[in-house]
């Protein structure tokens, strides 16, 4: 798989542009502020509906500007895909396929998979559960985008029950009766016992199908110092397997354990939507133990394995390194480099094209504020 030409029309800094690309490796080079990650949001946003620097699509359109468009043209197997996307910030945005409209945006999902490295995935190792959870569920898609149903479906349910304990709460404060709402909130139960469990299920396959290769990455890029681990850590305990009825039933049994707290706090307590994803350095936690660059080995670490998993099922996704390069010594350059060498498509962005190591240094792209041209 590999992006043949991307077009931007208000998208962040571009007006507009167009950037014809290669199977292989290309090195986009650009002073910082010049809209090289632009660029690379736009495809990520192809791949996974969202973007990997912002919360909300309004930063993503051009100021002055209703929407943006991005258009992406992908060769998989021999054959070529047009997707487009029109992102109107306050409003449902629209998507194409081979110029035919589909009837929500998550169809085109699978046309692109990618796998981005950028700074921002530091968090992934020091920032909050969602970022783990984000990595968890986006990989989840990438493999099998049924999941993207999945998760719309669960956020609704947390965003309803929600609503309905935000109720029952108010009610409990002035002394109302909450019987009403206790009768509707079970309705919720059962919707988030059954999607969650889906959910939960299928990270629990993720993680176990994951972390041979996240030992192995993080191995291979930190030069054997440490061993890396990863394991699921779900609030309803250990041990869990992925067998559904039986999670959904798990999930029945803490909402109603959980029940008069939820009432008091007015808030879901339980559910995926409150898991994490443990990291492990040796015996220690990679979260308030690792140094700065045990951290960034590991969110890198992070991110090959995802790519190496995608590999092992059959999809050959475009790897992405969103300047990576100035964070790593000599060394840590050259084995990463080894390790992606052989990517069918590798987009690498830097500042200083010396930073990129020489096996890796293939067409260059020359990036300015607002345009893209083939370099020498």
């Amino acid at each position: 798989m590999y992006v043949r030409r991307v077009e931007l029309t208000n998208f962040r800094s571009y007006e507009r542009v167009a950037v014809d690309l290669e199977p292989g490796v290309s090195v986009l080079v650009g002073q910082n502020g010049m809209g090289k990650t632009n660029l690379i949001e736009a495809l990520g946003y192809v791949a996974t509906l969202d973007s990997h620097r912002v919360a909300t699509d309004a930063p993503l359109v051009r100021a002055g500007a209703a929407s943006a468009v991005i258009r992406c043209a992908i060769v998989h197997e021999g054959r070529e895909l047009l997707v487009e996307l029109e992102i109107v910030p306050g409003k449902a945005n629209r998507a194409r396929l081979n110029r035919s409209p589909v009837r929500r945006p998550r169809e085109i999902l699978g046309a692109l998979r990618m796998v981005l490295f950028a700074p921002e995935d530091l968090e992934l190792v020091r920032g909050d559960p969602s970022e783990r959870r984000r990595y968890l569920d986006d990989l989840l898609v990438a493999r099998q985008p049924r999941y993207s149903g999945v998760r719309a479906d669960y956020d609704r349910v947390i965003k309803q029950r929600n609503a309905l304990l935000r109720t029952a709460y108010l009610t409990r404060k002035v002394g109302g009766n909450r019987g009403q709402d206790l009768s509707t909130l079970a309705v919720w139960d059962q919707h988030l016992a059954h999607h969650g469990a889906e959910l939960l299920a299928g990270r629990l396959e993720l993680v176990a199908a994951l972390g041979p290769h996240l030992t192995k990455a993080y191995d291979a890029v930190a030069a054997g110092r440490s061993a890396a681990s990863i394991a699921y850590a779900a609030k309803l305990g250990d041990g869990l397997t992925p067998d559904r009825p039986a999670l959904e039933r798990a999930l029945l049994d803490s909402l109603q354990e959980r029940r008069t707290a939820e009432i008091e706090r007015g808030v879901t307590l339980v559910g995926p939507h409150r898991d994490d994803l443990a990291l492990r350095l040796g015996d220690l936690p990679a979260k308030g133990y690792a140094s700065h660059g045990e951290s960034w080995s590991f969110a890198l670490a992070l991110r090959l394995a995802a790519y190496d998993l995608l590999r092992s099922d059959g999809i050959e996704p475009v790897l992405i390194l969103d300047d990576v390069f100035a964070e790593l010594d000599g060394g840590r350059r050259d084995r990463l480099a080894a390790l992606v060498s052989d990517a069918a498509q590798l987009l690498v962005t830097c500042a200083v094209p010396e930073d990129v190591p020489a096996a890796l240094r293939g067409a260059r792209y020359d990036v300015t504020t607002g345009s893209v041209s083939r370099g020498e």
